[in-house]
C-alpha cells in the first residue's frame, strides 16, 4: 500500500524530515517507511498482552500503525516540541476514525533517557533516534525495569548503526532473534534487528 494510502487510512500526516537547529544527541525526524513496517510484521507478531514504547516517535507513524493493526497499548516518546505537537494533532484526527479501538495510545514529551519504563512495557522500537550514549541509558533503564518486574522484553532496531549493534552484542544480555530485510532496499542497513531478553 502506498505511503499516501496509509496516511489517508490512518487519517494522519507523518511524511517529511525535520533536522535539529543545533548540534544535539538527538537525530533528525524521519518516519519508518510503511512498506518496511509491512515487511517486519509479516514475520514478527505482537501479542494481545504486549505494550509498545516507540522511542523518538516523531509525528507518530509507527505508534499509529501498531495501534491500528494490533489494537494494543502504544506510547510514543518525543523530545522535539514542534514534532510532539504534530503527533498530538495526528492523535486527534486518528482517534476520530479509530474511536472503536479500546487500547490507549499516548504521547509523552520527554527525554528518552528520563522516560519512566512501566512494568507492563514489553516491546521497544528505535529508528536510530539518538546517539549511542543515550541509547545505552535507555537500555539500562529497560533492564532495571526488568529486574524490578521480571518479563520477556523485545527491542526492535530499524536501520541499526554499528555502534548500536556493538553495544547490544557486547554489553547487554539481549539475544538477536531475527533480521528482517526490506525488499529492493538500496542500502544494506535498511533492515530490522529484533533482540529478545527472555
Amino acid at each position: 500500500m502506498a505511503e499516501r494510502k496509509y496516511e489517508e487510512m490512518l487519517n494522519i500526516r507523518t511524511t517529511g524530515l525535520r533536522e535539529w537547529r543545533n548540534e544535539t544527541h538527538y537525530h533528525r525526524y524521519e518516519a519508518t517507511p510503511y512498506k518496511a513496517l509491512d515487511e517486519l510484521f509479516k514475520v514478527y507478531k505482537l501479542q494481545k498482552d504486549d505494550e509498545v514504547v516507540d522511542f523518538g516517535c516523531g509525528r507518530g507513524r509507527v505508534s499509529f500503525y501498531i495501534h491500528n493493526r494490533f489494537k494494543i497499548p502504544v506510547t510514543g516518546v518525543e523530545v522535539n516540541d514542534q514534532t510532539f505537537d504534530e503527533a498530538l494533532d495526528n492523535k486527534r484526527s486518528y482517534r476520530y476514525l479509530a474511536s472503536d479501538i479500546e487500547a490507549p495510545i499516548r504521547f509523552n514529551f520527554a527525554l528518552a533517557e528520563q522516560f519512566e519504563i512501566e512494568e507492563t512495557d514489553t516491546v521497544f522500537y528505535f529508528f536510530n533516534p539518538f546517539s549511542v550514549d543515550i541509547f545505552k541509558q535507555v537500555v539500562h533503564n529497560i533492564l532495571k525495569s526488568v529486574e524490578e518486574n521480571e518479563r520477556s522484553i523485545d527491542l526492535i532496531l530499524y536501520y541499526p548503526t554499528g555502534s548500536y549493534k556493538r553495544f547490544m552484542a557486547d554489553h547487554t544480555p539481549f539475544k538477536l532473534i531475527n533480521k528482517v530485510r526490506v525488499p529492493d532496499a538500496q542500502d544494506k542497513k535498511e533492515k530490522f534487528l529484533v533482540y529478545r531478553l527472555a
